[in-house]
Protein backbone atom coordinates (compact mmCIF):
# COMPACT_ATOMS: atom_id res chain seq x y z
CA UNK A 1 0.00 0.00 0.00
CA UNK A 2 1.42 3.58 -0.56
CA UNK A 3 0.78 4.98 2.91
CA UNK A 4 1.38 8.78 3.97
CA UNK A 5 2.39 9.30 7.38
CA UNK A 6 2.13 12.52 9.66
CA UNK A 7 3.81 13.00 12.27
CA UNK A 8 3.99 16.56 14.49
CA UNK A 9 7.14 18.47 15.26
CA UNK A 10 6.53 19.66 19.02
CA UNK A 11 7.74 16.91 21.40
CA UNK A 12 10.24 14.32 20.23
CA UNK A 13 8.64 11.19 21.49
CA UNK A 14 6.01 11.63 18.41
CA UNK A 15 9.11 11.01 16.45
CA UNK A 16 10.87 7.72 18.19
CA UNK A 17 7.51 6.22 18.10
CA UNK A 18 6.96 7.54 14.68
CA UNK A 19 10.38 5.94 13.33
CA UNK A 20 9.76 2.96 14.93
CA UNK A 21 6.04 2.41 13.27
CA UNK A 22 7.44 3.52 9.51
CA UNK A 23 10.39 0.80 9.76
CA UNK A 24 8.14 -1.54 10.53
CA UNK A 25 5.90 -0.69 7.16
CA UNK A 26 9.08 -0.27 5.09
CA UNK A 27 9.90 -3.85 6.17
CA UNK A 28 6.28 -5.45 5.58
CA UNK A 29 6.87 -4.12 1.87
CA UNK A 30 4.33 -0.67 2.02
CA UNK A 31 6.30 2.59 0.42
CA UNK A 32 5.63 5.18 2.91
CA UNK A 33 6.00 8.94 2.58
CA UNK A 34 6.65 10.94 5.73
CA UNK A 35 5.39 14.59 6.29
CA UNK A 36 6.92 16.56 9.87
CA UNK A 37 8.32 19.90 10.70
CA UNK A 38 10.76 21.10 13.11
CA UNK A 39 13.20 18.72 15.01
CA UNK A 40 10.93 15.80 14.11
CA UNK A 41 11.34 16.57 10.64
CA UNK A 42 15.27 16.56 11.23
CA UNK A 43 15.46 13.19 13.05
CA UNK A 44 12.81 11.69 10.59
CA UNK A 45 15.22 12.57 7.38
CA UNK A 46 18.20 11.77 8.69
CA UNK A 47 16.95 8.06 9.09
CA UNK A 48 14.20 7.56 5.88
CA UNK A 49 16.55 9.74 3.04
CA UNK A 50 14.38 10.36 0.35
CA UNK A 51 10.97 9.55 2.61
CA UNK A 52 10.46 12.62 4.61
CA UNK A 53 9.12 16.33 3.64
CA UNK A 54 9.05 19.36 5.47
CA UNK A 55 6.00 20.89 6.21
CA UNK A 56 5.14 23.85 9.23
CA UNK A 57 3.68 22.54 11.86
CA UNK A 58 1.83 24.09 14.95
CA UNK A 59 4.04 25.32 18.47
CA UNK A 60 2.88 25.58 22.00
CA UNK A 61 3.81 28.63 23.53
CA UNK A 62 4.97 28.94 26.61
CA UNK A 63 4.96 31.48 29.75
CA UNK A 64 6.46 31.09 33.26
CA UNK A 65 7.50 27.66 32.57
CA UNK A 66 4.30 26.51 32.15
CA UNK A 67 2.15 26.12 28.70
CA UNK A 68 0.26 28.90 27.99
CA UNK A 69 -3.26 27.88 26.83
CA UNK A 70 -4.25 31.45 25.56
CA UNK A 71 -0.47 32.21 23.51
CA UNK A 72 -1.12 28.69 22.28
CA UNK A 73 -4.54 29.47 20.90
CA UNK A 74 -3.56 32.12 19.52
CA UNK A 75 -0.70 31.74 18.02
CA UNK A 76 -2.53 28.92 16.36
CA UNK A 77 -5.57 31.38 14.73
CA UNK A 78 -2.89 33.51 13.73
CA UNK A 79 -0.84 30.92 11.86
CA UNK A 80 -3.23 28.27 10.68
CA UNK A 81 -4.66 30.19 7.69
CA UNK A 82 -1.66 30.92 6.10
CA UNK A 83 0.03 27.49 7.24
CA UNK A 84 -3.09 25.32 5.67
CA UNK A 85 -2.21 27.34 2.70
CA UNK A 86 1.15 26.74 2.43
CA UNK A 87 1.01 23.03 3.37
CA UNK A 88 -1.55 22.42 0.62
CA UNK A 89 0.61 23.84 -1.98
CA UNK A 90 3.24 21.76 -1.14
CA UNK A 91 1.37 18.72 -1.03
CA UNK A 92 0.71 19.30 -4.43
CA UNK A 93 4.29 19.79 -5.34
CA UNK A 94 5.69 16.92 -3.08
CA UNK A 95 2.76 14.23 -4.52
CA UNK A 96 1.88 15.14 -7.74
CA UNK A 97 0.64 11.92 -9.05
CA UNK A 98 1.04 9.74 -6.13
CA UNK A 99 -2.39 7.76 -5.27
CA UNK A 100 -2.14 7.00 -1.38
CA UNK A 101 -4.37 4.24 -0.24
CA UNK A 102 -4.26 5.66 3.67
CA UNK A 103 -2.94 8.21 5.95
CA UNK A 104 -1.48 7.34 9.08
CA UNK A 105 -1.40 10.35 11.57
CA UNK A 106 0.28 10.90 15.28
CA UNK A 107 -1.58 13.48 16.61
CA UNK A 108 -0.76 15.68 13.37
CA UNK A 109 -3.62 17.60 11.64
CA UNK A 110 -2.13 18.59 8.14
CA UNK A 111 -2.21 14.70 7.21
CA UNK A 112 -5.63 14.08 8.57
CA UNK A 113 -6.91 16.86 6.30
CA UNK A 114 -4.83 16.22 3.35
CA UNK A 115 -6.86 12.81 3.78
CA UNK A 116 -10.36 14.07 4.22
CA UNK A 117 -9.82 15.73 1.01
CA UNK A 118 -8.95 12.93 -0.84
CA UNK A 119 -11.77 10.46 0.83
CA UNK A 120 -8.72 8.61 2.41
CA UNK A 121 -8.97 6.43 5.39
CA UNK A 122 -7.27 7.43 8.50
CA UNK A 123 -5.40 5.56 11.49
CA UNK A 124 -4.81 7.48 13.80
CA UNK A 125 -1.42 5.99 16.39
CA UNK A 126 -0.97 8.05 19.40
CA UNK A 127 -1.17 8.00 23.23
CA UNK A 128 -3.32 11.41 23.51
CA UNK A 129 -6.74 9.86 22.67
CA UNK A 130 -6.65 7.92 25.67
CA UNK A 131 -7.98 11.17 27.29
CA UNK A 132 -11.17 10.69 25.00
CA UNK A 133 -11.62 7.01 23.91
CA UNK A 134 -11.28 5.69 27.28
CA UNK A 135 -12.76 6.25 30.97
CA UNK A 136 -10.26 7.28 33.49
CA UNK A 137 -9.96 5.84 36.56
CA UNK A 138 -7.71 8.19 38.39
CA UNK A 139 -9.06 10.83 40.93
CA UNK A 140 -9.08 14.48 39.53
CA UNK A 141 -8.72 17.45 41.46
CA UNK A 142 -10.40 20.43 41.08
CA UNK A 143 -7.29 21.95 40.21
CA UNK A 144 -7.01 20.08 37.30
CA UNK A 145 -10.93 20.17 35.71
CA UNK A 146 -9.46 23.02 33.52
CA UNK A 147 -6.69 21.39 32.43
CA UNK A 148 -8.96 18.60 31.36
CA UNK A 149 -11.48 19.77 29.60
CA UNK A 150 -9.01 21.94 27.35
CA UNK A 151 -7.13 18.40 27.00
CA UNK A 152 -10.39 16.69 25.92
CA UNK A 153 -11.58 19.37 23.34
CA UNK A 154 -7.94 19.56 21.67
CA UNK A 155 -7.90 15.47 21.84
CA UNK A 156 -11.46 15.32 20.54
CA UNK A 157 -10.51 17.74 17.51
CA UNK A 158 -7.84 16.05 16.76
CA UNK A 159 -8.52 13.58 13.83
CA UNK A 160 -12.33 13.04 14.18
CA UNK A 161 -14.14 10.09 12.54
CA UNK A 162 -11.01 8.20 11.69
CA UNK A 163 -11.03 4.55 10.83
CA UNK A 164 -9.42 3.04 13.61
CA UNK A 165 -7.02 4.44 16.87
CA UNK A 166 -4.66 2.66 17.60
CA UNK A 167 -4.06 4.31 21.81
CA UNK A 168 -0.53 3.44 23.13
CA UNK A 169 -0.72 3.37 27.24
CA UNK A 170 1.08 1.61 30.20
CA UNK A 171 -1.89 1.84 31.68
CA UNK A 172 -5.23 -0.25 30.91
CA UNK A 173 -8.38 1.40 30.74
CA UNK A 174 -12.14 0.62 29.85
CA UNK A 175 -12.44 1.96 25.56
CA UNK A 176 -15.53 4.33 25.96
CA UNK A 177 -15.51 4.67 22.29
CA UNK A 178 -15.59 2.29 19.00
CA UNK A 179 -13.10 1.84 16.32
CA UNK A 180 -10.29 2.05 19.48
CA UNK A 181 -7.71 -0.41 20.38
CA UNK A 182 -5.34 0.27 23.13
CA UNK A 183 -2.19 -1.29 23.04
CA UNK A 184 1.24 -0.98 24.86
CA UNK A 185 3.61 1.47 24.54
CA UNK A 186 5.56 1.76 21.02
CA UNK A 187 9.50 0.82 22.51
CA UNK A 188 12.66 1.68 20.19
CA UNK A 189 14.79 -1.14 19.26
CA UNK A 190 17.94 0.66 21.24
CA UNK A 191 15.82 0.44 23.89
CA UNK A 192 14.22 -3.40 23.34
CA UNK A 193 18.44 -4.07 23.20
CA UNK A 194 19.26 -3.14 26.25
CA UNK A 195 19.60 -5.50 28.97
CA UNK A 196 18.13 -3.64 32.60
CA UNK A 197 20.40 -3.50 35.23
CA UNK A 198 20.58 -2.49 38.71
CA UNK A 199 23.18 0.78 39.12
CA UNK A 200 23.82 2.74 41.90
CA UNK A 201 22.89 6.02 40.14
CA UNK A 202 19.46 7.62 39.55
CA UNK A 203 18.96 9.11 36.26
CA UNK A 204 17.39 12.80 36.20
CA UNK A 205 15.81 14.24 33.02
CA UNK A 206 15.18 17.54 33.20
CA UNK A 207 13.35 19.45 30.82
CA UNK A 208 13.45 22.72 29.47
CA UNK A 209 10.20 23.63 31.33
CA UNK A 210 11.30 22.58 35.69
CA UNK A 211 13.16 24.10 38.18
CA UNK A 212 16.28 25.92 37.63
CA UNK A 213 17.82 25.04 41.07
CA UNK A 214 18.09 21.45 40.48
CA UNK A 215 21.61 20.80 41.26
CA UNK A 216 21.26 22.31 44.49
CA UNK A 217 17.88 20.53 45.64
CA UNK A 218 19.58 17.34 45.19
CA UNK A 219 22.83 17.76 46.81
CA UNK A 220 20.22 17.80 49.93
CA UNK A 221 20.65 13.69 49.11
CA UNK A 222 24.37 13.43 49.02
CA UNK A 223 24.09 9.55 49.73
CA UNK A 224 22.47 9.63 46.58
CA UNK A 225 24.18 9.72 43.31
CA UNK A 226 22.50 11.29 40.44
CA UNK A 227 23.28 11.41 36.63
CA UNK A 228 21.22 14.69 35.48
CA UNK A 229 20.32 14.90 30.94
CA UNK A 230 18.93 18.23 29.70
CA UNK A 231 21.67 20.42 30.56
CA UNK A 232 23.32 18.96 28.35
CA UNK A 233 26.76 19.90 29.48
CA UNK A 234 29.81 17.51 31.66
CA UNK A 235 29.96 18.94 35.17
CA UNK A 236 30.60 17.31 37.89
CA UNK A 237 29.00 18.61 41.36
CA UNK A 238 29.93 16.43 44.01
CA UNK A 239 27.14 13.86 43.85
CA UNK A 240 25.57 15.25 40.74
CA UNK A 241 26.67 14.59 37.41
CA UNK A 242 25.59 16.89 34.47
CA UNK A 243 25.57 14.66 31.18
CA UNK A 244 25.60 16.18 27.72
CA UNK A 245 23.18 14.94 24.99
CA UNK A 246 24.10 11.75 24.36
CA UNK A 247 21.81 9.33 22.81
CA UNK A 248 23.91 5.91 23.42
CA UNK A 249 24.70 7.76 27.01
CA UNK A 250 21.04 8.04 27.83
CA UNK A 251 19.98 4.43 26.61
CA UNK A 252 23.06 3.21 29.08
CA UNK A 253 22.13 5.31 31.88
CA UNK A 254 18.47 4.32 31.74
CA UNK A 255 18.77 0.65 31.13
CA UNK A 256 21.24 0.53 34.81
CA UNK A 257 19.58 3.39 36.88
CA UNK A 258 18.27 2.10 40.12
CA UNK A 259 15.18 4.49 39.63
CA UNK A 260 14.01 7.91 37.13
CA UNK A 261 13.28 11.08 38.15
CA UNK A 262 10.95 12.82 35.27
CA UNK A 263 8.17 15.13 34.35
CA UNK A 264 4.90 13.37 33.39
CA UNK A 265 6.33 12.84 29.66
CA UNK A 266 4.68 9.57 28.33
CA UNK A 267 7.86 8.30 26.01
CA UNK A 268 10.43 8.54 29.57
CA UNK A 269 7.91 6.55 31.68
CA UNK A 270 6.81 4.00 29.23
CA UNK A 271 10.58 3.43 28.27
CA UNK A 272 11.09 3.24 32.59
CA UNK A 273 7.98 0.72 33.24
CA UNK A 274 9.01 -1.39 30.05
CA UNK A 275 12.86 -1.99 31.48
CA UNK A 276 10.83 -2.11 34.91
CA UNK A 277 12.53 0.86 36.68
CA UNK A 278 10.77 2.94 39.70
CA UNK A 279 9.61 6.31 38.87
CA UNK A 280 9.43 9.69 40.83
CA UNK A 281 6.77 11.82 38.25
CA UNK A 282 6.64 15.38 38.07
CA UNK A 283 4.50 16.45 35.78
CA UNK A 284 4.82 19.96 33.72
CA UNK A 285 1.80 22.48 35.43
CA UNK A 286 -1.02 23.07 33.45
CA UNK A 287 -1.08 19.84 31.05
CA UNK A 288 -3.12 17.45 32.09
CA UNK A 289 -1.77 14.48 29.85
CA UNK A 290 0.89 14.32 32.00
CA UNK A 291 -0.83 14.95 35.25
CA UNK A 292 -3.09 11.65 34.15
CA UNK A 293 0.27 9.51 33.40
CA UNK A 294 2.35 10.51 36.95
CA UNK A 295 -1.27 10.01 38.35
CA UNK A 296 -1.41 6.30 36.77
CA UNK A 297 2.66 5.59 37.76
CA UNK A 298 1.28 6.29 41.66
CA UNK A 299 -1.63 4.60 41.19
CA UNK A 300 -0.39 1.49 39.69
CA UNK A 301 2.81 1.12 41.96
CA UNK A 302 5.14 2.27 39.70
CA UNK A 303 7.16 5.27 41.69
CA UNK A 304 5.67 8.09 42.96
CA UNK A 305 3.59 11.32 41.38
CA UNK A 306 4.45 14.51 43.29
CA UNK A 307 3.22 18.48 42.79
CA UNK A 308 7.08 19.25 42.82
CA UNK A 309 10.28 18.13 43.64
CA UNK A 310 11.17 18.45 46.87
CA UNK A 311 14.44 16.60 48.77
CA UNK A 312 11.27 15.37 51.33
CA UNK A 313 9.34 14.00 48.42
CA UNK A 314 12.18 12.60 47.03
CA UNK A 315 13.13 10.90 50.09
CA UNK A 316 9.53 9.43 50.57
CA UNK A 317 10.25 8.09 46.68
CA UNK A 318 12.96 6.38 47.19
CA UNK A 319 12.02 4.89 51.26
CA UNK A 320 9.58 2.85 49.08
CA UNK A 321 11.96 1.71 45.68
CA UNK A 322 11.56 -1.92 47.17
CA UNK A 323 7.83 -2.07 46.83
CA UNK A 324 7.86 -0.90 43.79
CA UNK A 325 10.73 -2.47 41.86
CA UNK A 326 8.11 -5.76 43.19
CA UNK A 327 5.38 -4.46 41.54
CA UNK A 328 7.07 -3.60 38.15
CA UNK A 329 9.12 -6.92 38.13
CA UNK A 330 4.98 -8.23 37.15
CA UNK A 331 4.85 -6.08 34.13
CA UNK A 332 4.91 -7.91 30.98
CA UNK A 333 5.37 -6.70 26.98
CA UNK A 334 6.46 -8.32 24.18
CA UNK A 335 8.00 -5.60 22.36
CA UNK A 336 5.62 -3.84 19.77
CA UNK A 337 4.07 -7.29 18.91
CA UNK A 338 0.83 -6.28 19.47
CA UNK A 339 0.40 -3.20 17.41
CA UNK A 340 2.69 -4.64 14.46
CA UNK A 341 -0.03 -7.43 14.45
CA UNK A 342 -3.15 -5.30 14.57
CA UNK A 343 -2.09 -3.05 12.15
CA UNK A 344 -1.28 -5.50 9.49
CA UNK A 345 -4.40 -7.07 10.04
CA UNK A 346 -6.20 -3.49 9.71
CA UNK A 347 -4.08 -2.17 6.51
CA UNK A 348 -4.59 -5.77 4.86
CA UNK A 349 -8.22 -5.09 5.15
CA UNK A 350 -8.10 -2.19 3.50
CA UNK A 351 -6.02 -2.95 0.97
CA UNK A 352 -8.65 -5.58 0.55
CA UNK A 353 -11.84 -3.46 0.37
CA UNK A 354 -13.10 -3.96 3.30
Amino acid sequence: MNILYGVPGEGMGHATRSKVVIQHLLEAGHEVQVVSSSRAYQLLARTFPGRVHEIRGFHLAYRELTVSKLRTAALTLRTAPENLVVNFRKYREMFFGIEFDAVISDFESFSYLFAKSKRLPVISIDNMQIISRAKLDVTVPPDEYGNLEVARQIVRAKLPRSQHYFVATFFPLPVSKPDTTLVPPIIRPEILAAPPTTGTHVLVYQSATTQSNLVALLQNLPKQEFRVYGFNKEESHGNVQLKAFSEQGFIDDLASARAIITNGGFSLISEAVFLHKPICAIPIPAQFEQFLNAAEVEKLGYGRHFGALTPDNLKAFFYDLTGFESILANYQQEGNTQLFQQLDTLLAKLHAGY
